[in-house]
């Protein structure tokens, strides 16, 4: 492709301003954990919200929503859509919740909420289990989107590519700390959004494509355009609609949807000044993420379905691309070269800042479960700031190299995707649940993530599971669709018998959990009684409790949102009567949602 001049100052230039402010802010990241890993737990929650859209901007999500696209049209992302609920939960229940932990990292949640070597051993092992192997995995997509985006776009090879956008990331990461993650996150998150609604723009207007009318109405497209599946196949509805709204957003360990808030949504959450900031940061970011946001990237897809109809258009067109490499989503890269000298420079500077604002954070935050909940707690105790630190910017530099050689043996986002949603599958009412019923043990938690990775392993590297669900090239005895729904049912009953069977937690420990956290609710109304009786005193300010309200307002959010999302697609198909209706929605929803708001403030979550 032809790069100009301009388009080099553009990226250039970008990158330069990046590593400045990583620079700038690296003597003060580096005085201690609180800064590298939280900066002083003084942000505002503007900068942490846009922090937050930035980082799940991504270059793999671009390139996953392309691949929905294409091959089952645009209700095909209701598989991440659906994971607004668990969002929206976070920012109503349970963002208050995890500020007032006062937590370095969710991780160190568990030495809050339970007690003794159960505790222990499950802050340890899930600090390697998601800092190091699962961030691995979220970490290679967005590598694996970066080769193919370097292979079309640039002529790169894959290791050319990693080493190219890895150097610099990592050096940035190792040197900014938090602080530079999420000063650097605000500005590329204008570079990512003027760049993929700029490519949007652009494209659809190509002589090719022929405008927005043209485009819908192609042969390719016009049956990939609906917003809900097809109802009349109803395997399909299950499996894209019914499925995620109604298993998947409480069950599946996601990261940046975790059911009740974790990993590094919790981690901006614990950084804000207070919890009105961590409310109104989780909040901004999922209007963001899930009303606005996917169109663009929806628009390209369906676009490039009229230009590379299929796999062997886009292999046709790019030979020099390796097979294991080929895929539908390679189809949004593919769409990219045809942008003009300047616009371009603009699109490849906002992939790269998509690029580096994921791994960025991806790197500090599994730094600071490998730092804090596992080099401090179980290799050396009396480590100095200053050497956390240090251990912290070398970890950042393994879990770089590791993530990077990984990639280079995937081949599509999809796979990822999946894989990652079916280990975390039946895990996510227990973090639900745990702030809420005073019964929830570490064992629960330790059962639940065990049997996820066990049952979830079998059903996708064995015949076993090729057996029972087929594999998509052949049937099994149960429908393909019901593989997720099998392995949250099993995991929660050993969980749950995990959590009968074993020891509940001490008195001492519950005790200590409610007087810092104020969670309330009738799951706490034993340990309330026993510790009447032990004349002790937990609810020492008497307010009521608001989790009731809580979840009227995240439906009325989902309404909000949604009816947002749904009203923008249709202005864009030119469909007016129900944009217009879903527009009033939007208002009357938004209204509601503004009293119930002000009616939980102030109260006991």
């Amino acid at each position: 492709m032809d790069i100009q001049t301009l388009d080099y100052f553009i990226i250039f230039g970008f990158f330069a301003l990046v590593l400045f402010i990583g620079i700038y802010v690296s003597k003060k990241s580096g005085k201690n954990t609180s800064e590298f890993f939280l900066s002083g737990r003084n942000m505002p929650w503007w900068l942490l919200g846009f922090s937050m859209v930035a980082t799940t901007f991504s270059t793999d999500t671009p390139n996953l929503v392309t691949d929905f696209v294409r091959k089952s049209g645009v209700s095909a992302n209701w598989g991440w859509w659906a994971f607004l609920l668990t969002g929206l939960l976070t920012v109503f229940v349970y963002a208050k919740l995890w500020r007032r932990s006062e937590v370095l990292t969710d991780l160190e949640f568990y030495d809050l909420r339970y007690g003794g070597k159960p505790a222990h051993f499950l802050r340890g092992f899930r600090s390697i289990y998601l800092g190091l192997l699962f961030n691995i995995l979220a970490l290679s997509a967005v590598n694996l989107a970066a080769i193919k985006i370097g292979g079309i776009m640039l002529g790169l090879e894959p290791v050319e590519t990693i080493l190219m956008g890895g150097v610099i990331t990592v050096i940035f990461s190792a040197i900014g700390g938090f602080k530079g993650v999420v000063y650097t996150d605000f500005i590329l998150f204008f570079v990512a959004i003027a760049g993929a609604v700029g490519a949007a723009y652009y494209l659809i207007n190509l002589p090719e494509v022929g405008g927005i009318e043209q485009m819908l109405t192609h042969e390719n497209v016009k049956d990939k355009l609906s917003i809900l599946p097809d109802f009349s196949d109803s395997s399909n509805v299950i499996a894209i609609l019914i499925i995620p709204l109604a298993v998947q957003w409480w069950s599946s360990w996601y990261p940046g949807g975790e059911p009740g808030g974790g990993g590094y949504i919790a981690q901006r959450m614990l950084a804000a000044k207070n919890e009105n900031h961590a409310i109104g940061a989780t909040f901004f970011f999922n209007i963001m993420h899930y009303a606005l946001r996917p169109w663009p990237w929806i628009l390209v897809a369906l676009a490039s379905l009229v230009i590379y109809p299929d796999i062997a258009s886009i292999s046709e067109a790019f030979p020099n691309v390796p097979e294991d490499k080929l895929g539908h989503d390679l189809a949004y890269s593919a769409m990219l070269i045809k942008l003009p000298s300047g616009l371009l420079g603009i699109v490849l500077a906002s992939l790269g800042a998509a690029y580096m604002s994921t791994i960025s954070t991806h790197l500090n935050w599994g730094s600071s479960y490998l730092v804090n909940d596992f080099y401090k707690q179980q290799i050396n105790k009396n480590a100095s700031e200053r050497e956390l630190v240090n251990v912290g910017r070398l970890t950042t530099v393994i879990l770089m190299v590791l993530s990077a050689i990984f990639a280079l043996y995937l081949t599509n986002a999809t796979q990822l995707f999946s894989i990652i949603l079916e280990f975390g599958a039946g895990t996510g009412l227990v973090y639900i649940l745990r702030w809420f019923w005073w019964r929830i043990n570490a064992w629960s938690e330790i059962s639940a993530m065990f049997t996820a990775a066990i049952v979830s392993f079998a059903f996708n590297f064995s015949s076993l599971g090729t057996y029972l669900f087929g594999d998509g090239a052949v049937d099994g005895i149960f429908p393909f669709w019901s593989r997720l729904p099998a392995i949250v049912l099993i995991t929660s009953i050993f969980w749950l018998a995990a959590t009968f069977l074993t020891q509940p937690e001490s008195k001492e420990v519950l005790y200590d959990f409610y007087k810092k956290i104020r969670p309330g609710g009738p799951g706490w109304n034993k340990i309330m009684e026993q510790a009447k009786n032990d004349n002790v005193t937990l609810d020492v300010k008497k307010e009521k409790w608001s989790v009731p309200s809580g979840i009227l307002a995240m439906l009325l959010g989902c309404v909000l949102i949604y009816s947002t999302m749904f009203a923008t697609g249709y202005w864009i198909y030119g469909k007016t009567t129900s944009a217009i209706i879903l527009t009033v929605v939007v208002i009357i929803s938004g209204f509601l949602l503004v009293r119930v708001w002000n009616n939980i403030k102030g109260s006991v979550l």
